[in-house]
């Protein structure tokens, strides 16, 4: 059983743990991030001709997607791991850029559109994400951002969350992330956006099995640390809470795949 990282520590905010998942992330969570990428790309009007930035890009679901409508893409991401992972597909209308999130090294309405697919509502200053990227989206151009609908996340989170909650209630963790909690409420997450100085936006729900691939043990478990509610148990608890994991992928997996079907909200804006 791997060891956590201490419970008040939330691995995503550390640029060096995703750059060192950033094989278990390609094989586990891309093909199925991938589905939302595309679907918050549908909501934009982008080709060959659009300046499109993605925020938090991980391995470049949401670059990769862009990038073949023809569009110029600009991808950037804090862990370095990431940011290389993307420029190696040398893909070459894909600029892949180590940056800040909260911050971006970028000017004033430099792109057509701005993706951000489960990247911004991670930030620690998610909202300060949110107007760095209306601020470099043109007057006219748009921005899809895709959240959970739930502040379990979704996939193997999820999963592991619920059954936290079944087995140790009073041990629960704190939220995961305070943007993921905030921005699962589609009120919250509209007003939101329009504070961030988009127009009021469209909200679409998009769900998919997330389809976990057990038989790579290892990288299933990899995942773990990055759960809050997992991090809050000691070890005797984490076994069991492995144990019950594993009962349950046996009762549902078909072959080795266990699919665990997760909903997240597209919320799709023009910058007035």
């Amino acid at each position: 059983m791997p060891q956590s990282e201490p419970a008040h520590h939330q691995p995503f905010n550390d640029p060096a743990h995703w750059d060192r998942m950033v094989a278990t992330y390609e094989a586990q969570s891309q093909p199925f991030t991938m589905h939302y990428a595309e679907a918050a790309l549908k909501t934009l009007d982008i080709g060959p001709s659009s300046k499109v930035l993605d925020v938090a890009t991980g391995t470049g679901a949401a670059a990769l997607a862009a990038a073949r409508t023809g569009a110029k893409v600009t991808a950037i991401d804090f862990s370095a791991g990431m940011v290389q992972r993307v420029r190696a597909h040398g893909i070459s209308n894909i600029d892949a850029q180590q940056m800040d999130g909260q911050a971006l090294d970028l000017p004033d309405a430099a792109f057509d559109a701005v993706l951000s697919v489960f990247g911004v509502m991670l930030f620690p200053d998610w909202r300060a994400g949110l107007r760095e990227m209306a601020r470099v989206t043109r007057p006219g151009g748009a921005a899809a951002i895709a959240v959970w609908n739930s502040a379990d996340g979704g996939g193997v989170h999820m999963l592991v969350s619920r059954i936290v909650r079944t087995l140790y209630p009073d041990r629960l963790g704190p939220p995961p992330a305070a943007g993921l909690a905030q921005l699962a409420d589609p009120a919250r997450f509209a007003a939101a956006v329009v504070d961030a100085g988009f127009a009021p936006p469209v909200i679409t729900e998009v769900t998919r099995d997330f389809g976990l691939d057990v038989a790579d043990f290892n990288g299933v478990e990899r995942l773990f640390p990055f759960i809050s509610h997992w991090n809050a148990l000691d070890d005797e608890q984490r076994a069991a809470v492995a144990r019950a994991f594993w009962s349950e992928i046996e009762r549902g997996r078909v072959g080795d795949i266990f699919p665990i079907p997760s909903t997240a909200m597209i919320a799709t804006a023009r910058r007035p």
